[in-house]
């Protein structure tokens, strides 16, 4: 009887549902007309026309934040005022109500008209950007909404000044709306859909009948369009051979050619950013295996933020929706949403053939670093790390490394181990892709999924041993173990190399270290960053601490890159800083510097097994 009543309240609820879905989508649009009177000075000015079923006041609001990336940004900072009319014209009282929200009082008019100019002049893929060139505008920073109505339809008009010739968007053409009008079925396409004007350069083309857009914005002759249409339509076929589909209609590349960096996925587009000299150059488009660490580039942005097209905006840690868009939304699993697509973005191009097997094991060689170089990795854990996202993760400062780890790196490596041992446990029959394919089966769209609902997927098809490793893995604050993936692909970390021969029967003693990045400012040395468990830190060296001598000897900016050459492991000296107008004299012993470096290398004779497991990871599907 219990079953059968839970069973009739569950379809009532999906009736509901779906009664509200219907209604929602037959509600009269919010209208946004967008006009650039003042592009020169940054400014996009919004019309907004809002229904309000005759109700003597509506209240809307402003998002706080963006899907994707994790801080609240403020954007109603930039709108300078909201003003208010009603059919007629005349004005109607207006005032803020929060930081985000404005309360308008109608006088019983059956709809209102608010008029917003916003500023826009940060240049992150993010937040807006307008000048008389080009505008690109991200939802979030860009429109009011009504409170509560979240699911009501919008339709936009963008309103081109006479020197532009388009504008760019995945949102469909408005039914009846004409050149430069788009509908959005409700608020969350609305704020997932990234508006760029101007005149950009656009390259087609077509996988599986799908259509993929490359914009380019501003257009640049410096730019290679067809080399890199190229190489991301062997990102995009790789990714539909592992997932099966395409999950859209039509795709976009916004490439901001703006000579700054990031991107942003959205559910059928990202927005990048980069130089327009990129393309020409080998390091800036397929990243430089060689930097300390190794630099990925343009294609690997791509790949991370492509994606997101399956892992993020389809499926999705089931804490992150609905999206609260005033408030945070804290989720245990970006470890799983961020990491894993940086463990994958290096790992197609890869498949794909735009990058080689060595090429690819400094990259992951690089993240392994960048996580083991961290002492924040034995503070806080990957779970940690993805809940504390809002505080930490956009807001680095000098004791950042001793605190924490990105949920990028470490999910990235975790991704690596995770792979590895799906692989060992199923004899190469399963692997990372067979999990997050069924995770997206069962649990992409409206539900998300639990860290519980991801572990169960890797359960399922490689076992409660990897299960088991997944739940510690993401809560754990001790060194993570490679011994069992590097021997299941035949692989080694190269020995440190060996420090150079001295005179022959002459000990050389070891270099010095103490563990304090520092900064040169003419002939003063300052201390920018000091790292936990060093010498420095041990001893009380702080950040900002001008160092003026050892003992009594001052030591010259441009010798302290070379310090250790001069003060070796086990001697103890006195360093007398300047810290706030005080002199401080603070003793310190140098250590040998630890290893710093994780570089991966094929073992020089695997067997034959290693070799077939290295060649079913890296190589062409």
């Amino acid at each position: 009887m219990q079953t059968l009543i839970c069973r009739l309240f569950l379809i009532t609820v999906m009736l509901i549902a779906a009664h509200a879905t219907i209604a929602a989508q037959s509600a009269e649009p919010i209208r946004h007309t967008l006009r650039f009177p003042e592009a020169k000075n940054h400014y996009v000015h919004v019309e907004s026309v809002f229904p309000t079923g005759g109700a003597p006041e509506i209240e809307v609001f402003m998002a706080v934040w963006t899907p994707g990336s994790y801080l609240v940004r403020e954007y109603a900072r930039n709108v300078d005022r909201v003003e208010a009319v009603d059919g007629a014209g005349h004005p109607l009282p207006v005032g803020k109500s929060r930081k985000n929200r404005w309360l308008v009082k109608t006088g019983g008019a059956e709809a209102v008209t608010l008029r917003y100019p916003v500023y826009c002049r940060e240049m992150t893929v993010r937040t807006n950007f307008v000048d008389e060139s080009f505008a690109m505008l991200q939802g979030a920073a860009t429109y009011l909404s009504l409170v509560g109505q979240n699911s009501r339809p919008h339709r936009v008009t963008v309103e081109l000044p006479s020197r532009w010739k388009r504008s760019v968007s995945v949102l469909p053409p408005a039914p009846g709306g004409g050149a430069n009008t788009y509908e959005a079925a409700d608020y969350d396409t609305l704020v997932d859909s990234p508006i760029v004007a101007g005149n950009p350069d656009v390259h087609e083309f077509e996988v599986r009948g799908k259509q993929h857009l490359i914009v380019n914005t501003p257009a640049s002759e410096l730019w290679d369009g067809p080399k890199s249409v190229a190489a991301v339509r062997k990102i995009v076929e790789e990714y539909a051979a592992m997932w099966g589909q395409l999950p859209y209609e039509r795709y976009v590349f916004f490439n901001m050619l703006v000579e700054a960096g990031g991107g942003l996925e959205h559910k059928n587009s990202t927005m990048l950013m980069t130089s327009a000299l990129a393309s020409r150059s080998g390091d800036a488009f397929y990243g430089n295996p060689n930097a300390k660490p190794p630099q990925g580039g343009w294609l690997s942005l791509v790949s991370h933020e492509y994606f997101h097209v399956w892992n993020v905006k389809r499926l999705r840690p089931r804490a992150l929706g609905p999206f609260d868009y005033e408030s945070e939304n804290y989720t245990e699993s970006l470890w799983v949403a961020e990491g894993i697509t940086s463990y994958y973005a290096d790992l197609a191009l890869a498949r794909a053939g735009l990058i080689d097997r060595g090429d690819y094991l400094a990259r992951l060689s690089g993240a392994i670093t960048d996580l083991e170089m961290q002492p924040g990795r034995l503070v806080q854990s990957a779970a940690e790390s993805s809940y504390d996202a809002w505080i930490k993760a956009y807001r680095p400062d000098e004791n950042s490394p001793n605190s924490g780890i990105s949920y990028y790196t470490k999910g990235n490596v975790m991704g690596f181990l995770l792979d590895a041992r799906i692989r060992q446990a199923t004899g190469g029959a399963k692997s990372l892709d067979d999990v997050m394919r069924l995770a997206y089966q069962r649990y992409s769209g409206a539900q998300g999924y639990r860290p519980e609902d991801f572990r169960d997927c890797a359960r399922e098809v490689a076992g409660s041993a990897v299960a088991a490793w997944v739940e510690k893995a993401e809560q754990q604050i001790t060194d993570l173990d490679y011994n069992e993936a590097l021997d299941h692909f035949g692989l080694r970390f190269r020995a440190p190399a060996a420090p150079a021969a001295g005179n022959p029967g002459r000990d050389m003693p070891v270099r010095g270290w103490l563990g304090a990045e520092t900064k040169a400012n003419g002939a003063s040395v300052f201390v920018t960053a000091v790292l936990r468990g060093a010498p420095a830190f041990d001893a009380g060296l702080s950040v900002d601490d001008e160092i003026l001598a050892i003992g009594d000897r001052r030591i010259p900016a441009s010798l302290w890159p070379r310090l250790g050459e001069y003060y070796h492991a086990g001697e103890t000296v006195d360093l007398l800083v300047a810290r706030l107008g005080q002199l401080v004299k603070i003793p310190v012993t140098f250590r040998e510097e630890p290893r710093r470096s994780w570089q991966l290398e094929v073992l020089p004779n695997p067997a034959n097994a290693q070799r077939d497991a290295l060649d079913a990871w890296l190589g062409q599907r």
